[in-house]
């Protein structure tokens, strides 16, 4: 184990520190510190319940919170959702959150709402959209709840970058989708954060997201209890351990 307050290798981007929330009585999440900088994959592990779903909406504005979550040095503390998105830090949420009675161009293109009718930029990001899921471009006028469970997942995650984020945050992108889809969006996922975008990633599948993770951060009852470095991690069983210290 590493000190879950060390900070990363390089200048964060998105820095959060003792960020705390809670639901009713319940304080689902205690004081987290963790960090992320630019080309920075960051896995956040742990059993279900554990706060990592509370993690992300706490950064995203969602829910009430207390504690510092800073973006390029500027603090997002008391900004609502849609000051946060506008900021650059952009959500796909647990369960996709498409609309499926409108068609995938029509999801897309909503995506990029904050441009207006700047046509010219609107096509450079749907080509750039194109680039990670061709899939997408086969089935523009298709109604977006009529495809698959992967293929929604690309449009989720095409029309989070269809905003242009500076930070994605990605909550449970595996969920119910067979291993050969999950393996194509998380590669997708390691493509982008080496192009220099920072990734926050909350994934149950441990292993396929330490593949890509230049740092995890492992949730237990609200807290990170562990800061893992993937290299250091061998086995399934040396993973497991972690769990369970």
């Amino acid at each position: 184990m590493t000190d879950q307050s060390a900070p990363g290798a390089v200048e964060p981007v998105l820095d959060v520190r003792g960020l705390s929330a809670r639901y009713g009585h319940v304080e689902a999440l205690k004081g987290a510190d963790l960090c992320a900088g630019k080309g920075e994959l960051i896995a956040v592990l742990g059993p279900n319940g554990a706060g990592k779903s509370t993690l992300l909406r706490a950064i995203m504005g969602l829910i009430p919170n207390q504690g510092e979550v800073r973006f390029e040095g500027a603090s997002l503390v008391r900004r609502d959702p849609v000051g946060v998105a506008r900021k650059g830090v952009v959500l796909v949420p647990e369960g996709r959150g498409i609309f499926g009675s409108m068609t995938v161009y029509e999801n897309l293109e909503l995506g990029a709402y904050k441009i207006g009718r700047n046509k010219h930029e609107l096509q450079r990001r749907l080509t750039h959209v194109f680039e990670l899921f061709p899939r997408l471009k086969e089935r523009l006028s298709q109604l977006s709840g009529s495809m698959s469970g992967g293929e929604q997942q690309m449009l989720a995650v095409g029309r989070a970058m269809m905003a242009d984020p500076k930070v994605l945050l990605l909550d449970e992108p595996s969920l119910g989708l067979a291993p050969r889809v999950t393996g194509e969006i998380l590669e997708t996922l390691g493509t982008l954060s080496a192009s220099g975008l920072p990734v926050v990633l909350v994934e149950q599948k441990a292993p396929l997201a330490l593949k890509l993770a230049c740092r995890a951060y492992l949730f237990s009852l609200g807290r990170i209890v562990a800061t893992i470095d993937p290299r250091e991690v061998k086995s399934h069983d040396e993973l497991a351990q972690y769990y369970f210290a």
